[in-house]
Formats: C-alpha cells, structure tokens, sequence
C-alpha cells in the first residue's frame, strides 16, 4: 500500500518536471506571467461575447413568444 502510494507520487512529480508552465521564469514582476494573463484575457473576452449572444437570443425569443402568446399590438 505505501509503496503504491510513493509510486504514484513519484510518477507524478516525474510528469510535473514535462509540463511547461504558462509563465516565464527567466522574468521579473507581471511580465512573468504575460502568457498567463493574455489567456485569461482570451477567456473572458469570449465569455461576454457568449454571454452576449445568449442574452440577446434570450431577449429576441421572450419578445416572439410575447407576441405568439399575447398578439402583437399588445
């Protein structure tokens, strides 16, 4: 049992040291985690332009089923 468990940490220590990590650590400050944060920036941009979309489809099918439900001059 222990030897399974110090097994499997170490094979994922062994795959932590393969990974690239999304900063550079030859930087200093914020330029350090540029990449991080053009990402994160790229997320949320697509997130509002998601929530966008969603939100006005939202508002375009309440105001067709207003108008199937109630009539339209109403």
């Amino acid at each position: 049992m222990i030897g399974s468990i110090r097994k499997f940490f170490s094979e994922v220590g062994l795959e932590l040291r393969k990974t690239t990590w999304p900063w550079d650590a030859k930087e200093k400050g914020f330029k350090k985690f540029k990449e991080l944060t053009d990402s994160t920036m790229v997320v949320v941009v697509g997130l509002v332009i998601l929530g966008a979309y969603v939100a006005g489809w939202d508002f375009i099918m309440i105001y067709v089923m207003k108008a199937f439900t109630f009539g339209i001059g109403k």
